[in-house]
């Protein structure tokens, strides 16, 4: 089990998707990276420290009770919502994930209240200690939210950066965003379009 409080989460888990839900489809690019290793997600505080840094669970809030079946249902809804996004579900052949993600969705989320920190600023803490379950229907809403709203869905893109395959929501103007994040895969193909232009002139 996992003991968390305001920790800094691991370098990979970026939250640039547009969505929490798609936040957490994201982490599969670590997990493809590891082919064969360990689920990213399983490391030592890595799903708590993603539950932080999505804002799932407000910083500093003790995470006791996070161990291997929690990992579990979050790599399940990932995978779900993965295929969920890339086929749709008029293809059919998400029919099962369609029904993990409902029944994720089914439960309530955890309640929250406003109480006044340390300076006496009105925080965001949690009712109760989070569950599983209710952390799960967080992201499993916000997947229905998505999938069942066109205007949503037609503005998801596959980055196109290589060796990339995040989806995100572009909400730039003009609908022309090309990555995920231009401050990592914009920067990456810059710098090799600046390479190729420099190799180019070197020969």
């Amino acid at each position: 089990m996992t003991a968390v409080g305001a920790v800094p989460y691991p370098s990979q888990w970026r939250f640039d998707s547009g969505r929490v839900c798609l936040d957490l489809v994201a982490t599969a690019q670590e997990a493809d990276r590891r082919a064969g290793g360990p689920e990213p997600l399983a490391d030592t505080g890595g799903l708590a420290r993603w539950l932080v840094g999505a804002g799932l669970v407000p910083a500093g809030t003790p995470l006791h009770g996070i161990d291997g079946t929690w990992v579990a249902g979050f790599v399940e809804l990932r995978d779900c919502i993965d295929r969920l996004v890339r086929t749709g579900p008029d293809e059919g052949r998400a029919d099962d994930a369609l029904d993990i993600l409902n029944a994720r969705a089914r439960n309530a989320p955890p309640g929250i209240r406003a109480v006044k920190d340390g300076k006496g600023t009105l925080v965001r803490a949690l009712c109760a200690a989070p569950e599983c379950a209710a952390l799960l229907a967080v992201v499993a809403r916000d997947a229905v939210d998505l999938l069942t709203d066109p205007v949503a869905r037609s503005r998801l893109r596959q980055c196109e950066g290589d060796n990339c395959r995040r989806v995100y929501l572009d909400t730039s103007r003009g609908r022309r965003r090309r990555w995920c994040s231009s401050e990592v895969c914009g920067n990456r193909e810059r710098v090799a379009r600046h390479r190729r232009k420099a190799s180019v002139k070197e020969s």
